[in-house]
């Protein structure tokens, strides 16, 4: 894959159309125009998981995340840049966005120390320590070469006391801002992250506070770390009203189907998550009905795809019964016929809310997702995302 010339760009954001609180954009970076609504497959060490760099275009994705802690600890800033930064690393031409190492302060709990000065890690590769300043994360992320970076964060559980939050959100801001002034690169583009747990009035003090600073693009923080569907949902809408319509609005950390449709209607542009991915290597598969569960036997003689109508390369070449048999045998072909299906399932759900938005039938289209798609118990998602939460020490996320 040839790696394309980097193009300036002097607008972040173009805002194409409105279909109630739903939006339809265009996200400008230096290796390419993002259409929004836009998921970014999660590439943690410069890979997403079972895939190549063909298979992740073939699957129509537009942008991909890096996780920045795991990248510096393996195989280090140093080596990344020798090879022309990330995107000559994994030869990928696309536009690429890194976060700062903030979730794995929440994440990693058992293996940092937070400070006013940033986060210290020890390493869960050789128990190593490692200081992540505001300014430092912002100089791995520049040397990484990513399109999109973003600040140093404090982020908190969801069942945190409002004076937790309240250092959070002012920790926060006091990081933003030395991170603001860090930054150098130019043609990359550096958000700012919205705090504030499940406190709207903190909300507003971290966005008014954020805004200030004039970034190209804002993130809401913070959600999705077990508050429960309609809290995050709630919240996420109080979030967007506060945010300005003409910069691009990014949930991190947010990746299940109805989540994404419900958070596209209250006006978010961006999203990233390891679910599709993740679950996909345990044999579970997105329908437009709900997950299929590829290892139950209801599969070994299916001789159709495993969703008629789907577009991916899986669907249209190998029967539901071949891959069915692929995870019985544990073949390692099967995890990446199923990362395939899934991520193309979700950037396709992408590219039809957009056509939707763009043809004012957005509220039809929220309906008759719901009306068909059954998630999984709350109950069961919230355990699922708590052993994931605690896996989070290992490298294989």
């Amino acid at each position: 894959m040839e790696i394309r010339p980097i193009i300036d760009h002097h607008k972040t954001f173009t805002l194409e159309a409105n279909d109630g609180g739903a939006r339809v954009g265009t996200l400008h970076t230096a290796h390419g125009d993002v259409p929004t609504p836009a998921f970014m497959p999660v590439a943690t060490q410069g890979s997403v998981k079972t895939l190549d760099s063909t298979d992740i275009d073939a699957v129509g994705t537009n942008i991909l995340l890096g996780n920045t802690y795991h990248l510096y600890l393996r195989p280090g800033v140093d080596l990344v840049e020798e090879f022309g930064g990330l995107h000559g690393f994994m030869v990928w031409d696309g536009p690429i966005l890194t976060d700062s190492g903030g979730f794995q302060g929440f994440s990693l709990e058992h293996l940092r120390r937070i400070d006013e000065d940033g986060i210290l890690f020890k390493s869960h590769l050789d128990g190593s320590m490692h200081k992540f300043t505001p300014e430092a994360t912002i100089q791995y992320q520049e040397r990484l070469g990513a399109d999109i970076i973003m600040p140093l964060d404090m982020c908190v559980s969801a069942d945190a006391e409002r004076d937790v939050v309240v250092e959070a959100v002012e920790r926060t801001n006091r990081w933003a801002v030395r991170c603001k002034e860090a930054h150098t690169r130019e043609g990359q583009h550096l958000f700012g992250i919205v705090q504030g747990g499940l406190y709207e009035d903190l909300r507003q003090r971290s966005a008014e506070f954020i805004m200030s600073l004039g970034f190209p693009g804002y993130a809401v923080g913070g959600l999705s770390v077990g508050e429960g569907k309609e809290r995050m949902y709630a919240m996420t809408g109080v979030t967007t009203e506060l945010l300005p319509s003409d910069a691009p609005r990014y949930l991190m950390g947010v990746g299940s189907p109805e989540d994404l449709v419900e958070s596209v209607a209250r006006g978010i542009d961006m999203f990233d998550c390891v679910l599709p991915t993740r679950i996909a290597r345990n044999g579970a598969l997105f329908s437009k009905q709900g997950r299929i569960n590829i290892v139950a036997a209801s599969h070994k003689r299916r001789d159709e795809p495993l969703e008629e109508g789907c577009d991916c390369y899986t669907c249209q070449t190998y029967s539901a019964a071949y891959v069915h048999h692929l995870f019985r045998a544990k073949e390692l072909l099967g995890f990446r016929l199923a990362t395939i299906h899934n991520l193309r399932f979700i950037l396709r759900l992408m590219e039809e809310m957009r056509q939707a938005i763009l043809e004012g039938r957005f509220k039809q289209y929220r309906a008759e997702f719901h009306d068909n798609f059954t998630p999984p118990d709350e109950l069961v998602r919230h355990v699922q995302r708590q052993k994931w939460l605690k896996s989070q020490g290992r490298p294989g996320v």
